[in-house]
């Protein structure tokens, strides 16, 4: 992927943000209790210092079932689920009457409408595959095969993509990914164990079943092959901590060198096939994974290469068919892998895929009727405070020298926060979208975002666009443009709410608002100068300093051990880790600052504002997860589970241990002198 899509990955699965409000009493009752949190979510039987993130969600956690349909339940998901359903009242509004928004309007309802057409679906039965199908049964040479490798909609071992160049920002060039697989990641095809053998099967038993329903005979035989290829690529896959190195990923290199690099692969060719001609640079993130793949490129028939790409077709555009494909994948990649117990309706899977194909036509829409103007101008106020922390933080570390401090003002200085929406949305009057052709309409969507991608390369990198849609509940920092970027679904209670007290607004929208600026200085983040560019502008010293600080981060986390057997990977979570850590230890001193200016709160329900402060953080990461999905998210996610983005956190800041008198013989009790300190 690209480092664009590398930043997104580091997205937090909860991103909250809000306003403080000026003064501690709020005029109006706020969402959640009297001051912004519940307290029928507390368990009182649980000590702060031995399990803080059960201190504060312990009965919700006892008395919450997660929705049948999900792999979680929270604050998070229940927000999501809000922005779903005014999402659905759009596109439904636009499928009864699609010209009513105009072509854009006439689009949504379109795709809206055939996807919710069932009937005719079924009516057409595996028959929108056979185009598909019949390109790939087609090919008689290698030089054919890598065509489709480079052509939209189709499954390759290697991702060809777009996206601004690590040494200067304001260009784009192509990165070469490693890709290709069915399973999430290479653990899933080379880990031991029971459990491991267990989806091994279950995986090829879809594998026969995806493709005896598209009509392919020897389906038993051809799942063996094409599972055997996968697991040679997973082979050779780099391991997820290892595609967070950003010196170990920059490889830029011409053509000829890709080309002398893995000469079983026409490069050249690829790049002409997926109009990337004047492709002058291209970034292999991991050239040894590059060199393997053309190892099988040699020996792998070419018969298997096909039976891969008509598997991994029909796999990938399941969705689309009639409802026995469509189950098969619910049943083995969220039922069997996941633990989720019922597909989604129909609807909502709907909205979902309307986001990702049409979401900024439809963002548009969403922002008229609900993102308040006022909510804009709140959020600034709270993001001024957090920039102001931090650049105490970075003015008082003991351990970082003047000339690193110096630069990492000057980035914090340049930070560009956005909110809400895009000032300009993309343009999708050349998608085309057919009421009665729901794959086809699927497949011209993908190449609309790929020509998309096109249109912009090798023009200047523009710093306006977006890699979220308004109404997704999430944020981003990007570190190319040293961006933070705060949608308007997230921009509302429970997380948004300006009636609440402000040490909640402090210790949850305000942490994760710290957070965000974190990224720009956590072990990826920290590499990028404030302008975008890779740049050692550490010194020796003080970038060694960091480098400790964080391991010890990194070995706490290791420690944790959320499902049997799988611990968390405090490498492939040091950036979030990091970022959560200061976002929270800045978000502390951004109320300070408030409670300098204001006064010191009242105790309300039998709670300082600092402790108030630190339970709103705790609330902000209410959650409960399947433990399929646990799994998947300790093996491939760079997120830590949400139970330890609080305990893990907290019991590296002093505030809290005084805020609680926390004291030794407390479970999570650090001696001072284990605590992590960084900004």
């Amino acid at each position: 992927m690209t480092f664009k899509q590398m930043a997104l990955a580091s997205v937090a699965a909860v991103m909250v943000l809000g306003a403080p409000q000026m003064g501690f009493a709020a005029e109006a009752k706020p969402k959640f209790g009297t001051w912004g949190y519940d307290p029928s979510f507390m368990d009182a039987s649980v000590k702060p210092g031995d399990d803080f993130f059960r201190y504060v969600n312990g009965s919700w956690l006892k008395r919450t079932q997660i929705a049948p349909d999900r792999t979680a339940a929270g604050v998070d998901v229940t927000l999501a689920d809000e922005a779903e359903v005014q999402v659905h009242a759009i596109v439904d509004d636009l499928a009864k009457d699609p010209k009513v928004a105009g072509p854009g309007g006439q689009r949504i309802g379109d795709f809206y409408a055939a996807w919710m057409d069932e009937a005719a679906i079924e009516a057409r039965g595996a028959a929108p595959l056979k185009p598909y199908l019949a390109k790939i049964a087609a090919v008689k040479t290698r030089a054919d095969l890598l065509n489709l490798f480079s052509e939209v909609g189709y499954t390759s071992p290697v991702d060809l993509d777009v996206g601004p160049d690590l040494a200067d920002p304001t260009r784009y060039v192509v990165f070469a990914d490693q890709s290709g697989l069915g399973l999430p990641n290479r653990d899933y095809y080379l880990r031991e164990g029971e459990k491991y053998d267990a989806f091994r099967k279950a995986y090829r038993d879809y594998v026969i079943q995806i493709q005896t329903l598209a009509g392919v005979p020897d389906a038993a035989a051809k799942a063996d092959a094409i599972i055997a290829l996968e697991t040679k690529i997973a082979t050779a896959h780099w391991a997820p901590e290892k595609t967070r190195d950003v010196a170990a990923i920059n490889n830029p290199m011409s053509v000829a060198k890709l080309q002398a690099l893995a000469p079983q692969f026409d490069w050249q060719a690829m790049l002409n096939h997926a109009g990337l001609a004047k492709a002058d640079l291209v970034i292999a993130q991991e050239p040894s994974m590059f060199q393997a793949a053309g190892v099988l490129l040699d020996t792998v028939p070419l018969q298997t290469w096909k039976d891969y790409l008509a598997y991994h077709f029909v796999r990938t555009h399941a969705q689309f068919l009639p409802k026995a494909f469509d189950q098969a994948n619910f049943e083995f990649f969220s039922h069997t892998l996941r633990d989720v117990p019922q597909q989604r309706e129909r609807w909502k899977r709907g909205v979902q895929l309307l986001n990702r194909f049409q979401g900024e036509e439809i963002g548009k829409i969403y922002v008229a009727r609900h993102y308040p103007p006022e909510a804009e101008r709140k959020a600034d106020e709270l993001i001024a405070d957090l920039r102001a922390a931090y650049g105490e933080r970075i003015k008082t570390a003991a351990w970082m020298d003047e000339p690193t401090r110096k630069q990492a003002l000057i980035k914090l200085s340049t930070f560009d926060p956005r909110l809400g929406h895009p000032v300009k949305y993309i343009d999708y009057s050349s998608l085309k979208i057919d009421r009665n052709d729901l794959l086809g309409d699927a497949i011209r969507s993908e190449d609309f975002q790929w020509q998309l991608s096109l249109s912009r390369f090798p023009k200047p990198v523009d710093r306006s666009l977006w890699y979220m849609t308004p109404q997704e509940v999430n944020a981003y920092y990007d570190p190319q443009n040293n961006q933070i970027t705060f949608p308007a679904a997230i921009l509302q209670p429970p997380y948004f709410d300006p009636k609440a007290d402000a040490a909640a607004n402090y210790g949850g929208e305000g942490a994760t608002i710290g957070h965000e600026m974190g990224h720009g200085f956590d072990d990826q983040g920290r590499q990028f100068d404030s302008v975008g560019k890779v740049r050692d502008w550490w010194t020796a010293g003080s970038a060694k300093a960091f480098a400790e600080r964080a391991a010890v981060l990194g070995k706490q986390f290791d420690a944790y051990e959320p499902v049997a057997g799988v611990h968390i990977n405090g490498e492939l979570t040091m950036g979030e880790n990091l970022g959560d850590l200061g976002g929270l230890e800045a978000a502390y001193v951004g109320y300070r600052r408030y409670v300098a200016k204001h006064g010191e709160p009242p105790v309300i329900e039998g709670m300082t504002g600092d402790q108030r402060f630190f339970v709103a953080f705790a609330q902000s990461w209410q959650t409960k997860t399947r433990e399929g999905r646990m799994r998947e998210q300790l093996l491939t996610d760079p997120h830590s589970p949400a139970e330890y983005r609080v305990n893990g956190i907290v019991r590296n800041v002093d505030a809290w241990y005084a805020a609680f008198n926390i004291k030794p013989g407390d479970k999570l009790y650090l001696p001072p002198e284990q605590r992590v300190h960084i900004w």
